[in-house]
């Protein structure tokens, strides 16, 4: 009985601490892009904020993939180049290949990805498989009505991408 208590307490500060509550480095003033992945909440205004705020010359989208290729994912933002992608895989894992790619393409070191809470973690580790430069993470508001949903699967998609994704 005692085992099981402390291996539920550990559990739940576990999930606290990775879903609920991640541990997040400050934003710094400017980085080289923004970039919004995919997935509930309302990402759209956070991102919007720091671009509005000039924290990047840049901001990317993960979007569907009719605006890709295109700046019609997001209202422009004057002095700020919007570029949209669709991840192919669609997949936090696929946003993380782009990611990369873009990166290269235009010459980022640095980069703010806006997400959720439940996904700031993986999405960073996921990320960091495939950019090698400084990664940022800011969090969007995310339905109440959606953390029933959203911590058993981030602790699946984790276990996946720890156990059998280990690369970009």
């Amino acid at each position: 009985m005692a085992a099981a208590t402390i291996g539920l307490l550990v559990f739940a500060a576990a999930t606290a601490r990775l879903f609920v509550w991640p541990d997040l480095a400050p934003l710094p003033s400017r980085v080289d892009a923004i970039v919004e992945l995919g997935g509930f909440g309302i990402r759209d205004a956070a991102t919007l904020a720091l671009a509005r705020e000039h924290r990047s010359p840049f901001v990317a989208q993960s979007t569907v993939i009719e605006e890709a290729g295109t700046e019609r994912c997001l209202p422009p933002v004057p002095g700020v180049t919007i570029l949209c992608f669709h991840a192919d895989p669609n997949t936090t894992r696929g946003e993380a290949r782009s990611i990369g790619r873009m990166a290269q393409q235009y010459g980022w070191k640095s980069i703010a990805i806006i997400t959720t809470p439940d996904h700031a973690w993986r999405a960073r580790l996921r990320v960091a498989r495939c950019f090698p430069g400084e990664i940022y993470v800011s969090l969007s508001a995310m339905p109440a009505t959606h953390w029933a949903y959203a911590i058993p699967y981030q602790w699946a998609a984790t276990v996946k991408a720890l156990l059998f994704e280990p690369g970009c």
